[in-house]
């Protein structure tokens, strides 16, 4: 196993319980990836929001599986912050008309029933047109072109549709005012659930305990054992190549390392498959936590920063998840997202200036007022996000069909499947992954979404799995 996130670890997990002996290698110095938990000033934070929620049955019992009742339910509050004023995400239509003005929010009404009957595009090949087309001009300048062109570093007449597909999906304005005027009752979209589960100890924890579980039966958790990539022998992988150049034999691998990475590492890579993989792009992550002496600074889980006058496209505030993260400090830890490219400024700033930017946006904000920030942290996380490029689903196909004809290889996770993927997708992933050598299953991986129907569906509440098994009282 290549890499110890959450794609990774429920591979593992699920294959160890199965009986085989499995071997987890990860380059750094815990589990977890994106997802990971870490210690900071007396608390813990996780690197940016990690909320949990899926509406698979079979994702949610593996996540309870592990957790048990170390969790909480969480009530999530996230607002929109454009032009110095915070807006309700999901839209609350009063909270918007009174933020917008009567002018402004009739023109985006009425911008919105322009594109949706006289110029949608029937077939939109970028994330401008697909926007566009469910939420009309004015709001996706209010709300959306401003903070996905910070993310993807590029414009969004150049990211592909497939990024407004996959975590949008079906949601319109119109369903986003009716889920509004229901409170949420019955809703099931993934971006407008007002609640959500959070284990006790960080969304670090779950992937702990797996790890926990694996050391249990004799399986392997190394950390700082980066690999190097695969060893091939024709078209059958037959283990992995440390840094050492040493090869470790295995039956079978399942990788989670950039895609990139080890493409480029399998041998006689064919011109195509090396240009198409080359042209495959990732983009950084730069976090800024921020310790601040106060206690009551603002009610949101996290922010999304629309201001264009702004470098920082998230905040996230750690107090308003679970106390037990917090501990006994008085303090609060904020977490200041900003995305780069490796030949950018931003990424290319020493700590020190990423802290005294963040310092200053944060005040910018208002969120903290007058309260003094005491302490101020940089992770740096190279890759983090795959970039959808107008057309790299062509581009991917290409590298995807050489993969295929590998035996014993078995590419997964947010960077394995240069996947847009959440947690539970991830998660998904792992578990389809280990029924695919484990049960002779046939699971396409590569087109694996959670909306699809893999098994019947449930949620998980405070008391369990709801319609399902509840805890024992």
């Amino acid at each position: 196993m290549i890499g110890a996130g959450p794609a990774g670890m429920t591979a593992a997990y699920q294959l160890c319980k199965e009986g085989h002996h499995v071997t987890v290698y990860e380059a750094d110095n815990a589990v977890g990836g994106m997802a990971k938990t870490i210690k900071l000033w007396g608390q813990k934070v996780d690197l940016g929001p990690h909320r949990f929620f899926s509406n698979e049955k079979r994702i949610n019992e593996v996540w309870l599986e592990v957790v048990g009742r170390n969790f909480s339910m969480v009530d999530r509050l996230t607002r929109i912050y454009y032009k110095k004023k915070f807006f309700h995400y999901p839209l609350k239509p009063m909270d918007a008309l009174f933020n917008l003005g009567i002018f402004e929010a009739m023109r985006c009404v009425l911008s919105y029933f322009v594109y949706a009957i006289f110029l949608k595009v029937k077939d939109p090949r970028t994330f401008e047109a697909w926007v566009k087309g469910r939420f009309g001009k004015r709001l996706y300048e209010i709300f959306f072109k401003t903070y996905s062109e910070k993310l993807w570093g590029i414009k969004c007449d150049e990211l592909d549709a497939d990024f407004a597909a996959q975590r949008i999906k079906k949601l319109s304005l119109f369903g986003a005012v009716w889920n509004a005027l229901m409170q949420g009752r019955g809703n099931k979209h993934k971006t407008l659930v007002d609640q959500f589960a959070y284990p006790h100890g960080g969304t670090g924890a779950v992937y702990e305990a797996m790890a926990d579980f694996l050391r249990s039966r004799d399986c392997d958790v190394l950390f700082e054992t980066p690999i190097r990539g695969v060893h091939c022998e024709g078209n059958r992988v037959l283990g992995v190549v440390l840094q050492d150049d040493h090869i470790e034999p295995f039956d079978e691998v399942i990788s989670t390392m950039p895609l990139n990475h080890l493409v480029n590492s399998l041998p006689n890579l064919p011109q195509p498959v090396a240009q198409a993989v080359d042209s495959l792009k990732f983009r950084n992550t730069l976090l800024v936590f921020l310790e601040v002496d106060s206690q009551n600074l603002f009610p949101d889980n996290w922010v999304y920063v629309h201001s264009s006058d702004l470098e920082c496209g998230r905040v996230t505030n750690f107090r308003n998840w679970t106390k037990d993260i917090v501990g006994e400090s008085t303090k609060t830890i904020l977490c200041l997202e900003y995305w780069a490219n490796f030949d950018e400024s931003l990424w290319q700033m020493s700590n020190d200036e990423l802290i005294n930017l963040a310092k200053k946006e944060i005040l910018m904000t208002g969120l903290i007022g007058n309260s003094v920030v005491t302490n101020g942290c940089v992770r740096r996380i190279p890759r983090s996000y795959p970039i959808y490029e107008s057309g790299y689903t062509k581009t991917l196909s290409i590298v995807v069909e050489h993969l295929k004809s590998i035996e014993g290889l078995t590419p997964i996770g947010r960077y394995g499947s240069f996947k847009y993927n959440n947690q539970d997708h991830s998660i998904l992933m792992g578990i389809l992954a280990a029924e695919n050598l484990t049960k002779n299953a046939n699971y396409d991986l590569w087109n694996i979404n959670t909306d699809d129907d893999y098994q019947e569906e449930a949620t998980i509440t405070e008391t369990g799995l709801f319609p399902g098994r509840k805890f024992e009282t």
